[in-house]
C-alpha cells in the first residue's frame, strides 16, 4: 500500500514539473518583403513521450493561423530550446503577429504578440 502510495505521489509530482509551455523569445528574420524566417524559444518541463512541448504556431493579426512548426520530440535535458520556421509568409498588412506554444497535456499557451518592424 504505501509503495502505491509512493508511486501515486512520484506520477503526481512529474505533472506538476512540467507546466505549461512558456514562450521565452522570438526573433524574426526578413528574408525577403512578406518572407520570414521565424526563431521561437520554448521552456517547458518536458518529462517524456506523454508530455511535451509538440509545437508552436503563428496567427496573423486577425488570429488567424499561417504557419506552424511541429516538434517531434520531447527536450527533456535542452531547456529552454529554439527552434526555427523557415519562409513564414507573413502579409505587408499585418501590423503584428502572435506566436502560441503547444503542449501535449495542457494544449496551447498565453498568445505572444510580436510587433512588426516595416
Amino acid at each position: 500500500m504505501n509503495k502505491l502510495l509512493l508511486i501515486s505521489v512520484l506520477l503526481m509530482s512529474q505533472q506538476v514539473m512540467a507546466n505549461e509551455v512558456k514562450i521565452v523569445d522570438v526573433k524574426l528574420v526578413k528574408k525577403s518583403a512578406e518572407h520570414y524566417r521565424v526563431d521561437v524559444t520554448l521552456l517547458h518541463g518536458d518529462t517524456g513521450w506523454d508530455h511535451y512541448a509538440d509545437g508552436w504556431e503563428i496567427l496573423d493579426q486577425n488570429k488567424k493561423r499561417i504557419g506552424q512548426r511541429v516538434l517531434g520530440h520531447p527536450h527533456v535535458n535542452e531547456q529552454p530550446f529554439t527552434r526555427s520556421l523557415q519562409n513564414a509568409e507573413i502579409a505587408k498588412a499585418n501590423q503584428h503577429i502572435y506566436i502560441r506554444a503547444h503542449d501535449k497535456i495542457h494544449g496551447y499557451s498565453k498568445l505572444y504578440k510580436v510587433k512588426l518592424n516595416k
